[in-house]
């Protein structure tokens, strides 16, 4: 993929790894640049003789019947978590960080890549953990931030030596009218080409995808939220490897206030374009848009035109539902139903 992010770095074309226990490849678009536009037991009770006793005891209670292992629906196998711990961070290093939203959105997000060595073996879906330089007002050091990871398993590079995250900027006036800023985002934010990091984990096991590459996958985000998506569309329609190939229904739901803060906005129109029968997109702007009631277009909103349909796939026992960056869509029974099966799967902060 040449140009991969503009004027900041040039991604090789065609480029394959090989990972520990698989056999992948990188498929890059022609040009994906990063713009500024506009988820028994029974209680038998007996009397305890005490004393000696020779005769062989026997019981007409039947011993209860094996647990049968679960056995999880997502790709569990293998997952490493927690190979970096607070008290001994990997140190990694910036490849690169750019603003991925317009001069005019409410608020910068941007998108950064770490090199790791290939020392931390993350999945998609997992986590990271980012420990700011500097002390807090304790003098104590800065304690480490969670965030979800937005390279697929082989990384933007292609070559499993790289983690990548989304990150927006938090900036914001307390109650008594004094700016504050977000320690680590800020930290993250400003970080240059070459600059060192502490890094933990990979952490999580609640965002992985699901095996079945026939699925039926709905992802619902709301700005940076889009992190572990990224990371589950790029494995699907960027990248080749041997043990698997997404052959179901992948629909993502990207909310946002502006259509200056759309996020890999022309990725994913090309992913569209590149396998229009597995990937549907549709975004949810909520300052820009409405429905035909006139009502602002959030995700809820969104996903109400679309209702039937929608109801229909949740039915099929291989239709998963993502949510992350989420609190306020709630399905109450339906959903638990879903969680019960490992088909319903959130990451909210």
């Amino acid at each position: 993929m040449a140009n991969a992010v503009t004027a900041a770095v040039s991604f090789p074309s065609t480029k394959s790894s090989s990972l520990s226990n698989r056999n992948s490849s990188t498929i890059f678009p022609d040009k994906i640049s990063y713009k500024k536009v506009p988820i028994y037991y029974r209680n038998v009770s007996a009397t305890i003789i005490v004393g000696p006793i020779k005769a062989q005891v026997t019981s007409d209670v039947e011993a209860p019947p094996a647990k049968a292992e679960k056995i999880s629906k997502k790709m569990e196998e293998g997952v490493i978590v927690n190979k970096y711990k607070p008290k001994n961070p990997y140190p990694g290093r910036c490849l690169l960080n750019t603003k991925i939203t317009g001069d005019d959105a409410p608020g910068e997000t941007w998108h950064m890549v770490f090199a790791h060595d290939g020392e931390i073996p993350y999945r998609e879906g997992q986590s990271v953990g980012v420990i700011p330089d500097g002390i807090d007002k304790n003098g104590k050091p800065h304690k480490l931030r969670l965030y979800s990871i937005a390279s697929s398993a082989l990384g933007d590079f292609g070559d499993s030596k790289t983690v990548s995250l989304c990150v927006k900027r938090l900036i914001y006036t307390n109650d008594a009218g004094e700016e504050v800023k977000g320690v680590c985002s800020n930290f993250l934010c400003d970080l240059k080409p070459g600059a060192e990091v502490k890094l933990t984990g990979p952490v999580g096991k609640e965002m992985l995808m699901p095996k079945d590459p026939n699925a039926t996958i709905i992802m619902l985000g709301t700005g940076t939220g889009i992190a572990p998506f990224r990371s589950f569309l790029w494995k699907m329609f960027f990248e080749k490897h041997d043990d698997y190939k997404f052959n179901g229904l992948a629909w993502l739901f990207l909310g946002v206030p502006t259509s200056s803060s759309l996020l890999y906005k022309e990725e994913f129109e090309k992913m569209r374009e590149k396998a229009p029968d597995n990937f549907r997109l549709d975004f949810a702007v909520s300052r820009e848009q409405t429905n035909e009631k006139g009502e602002k277009m959030y995700i809820q909103t969104r996903m109400a035109q679309y209702d039937k349909e929608l109801w229909e796939l949740l039915k099929k026992d291989n239709t998963y539902v993502y949510m992350c960056g989420l609190k306020g869509i709630d399905w109450i029974e339906y959903k638990r139903q879903l969680k019960k099966a490992e088909q319903w799967n959130v990451e909210v902060y």
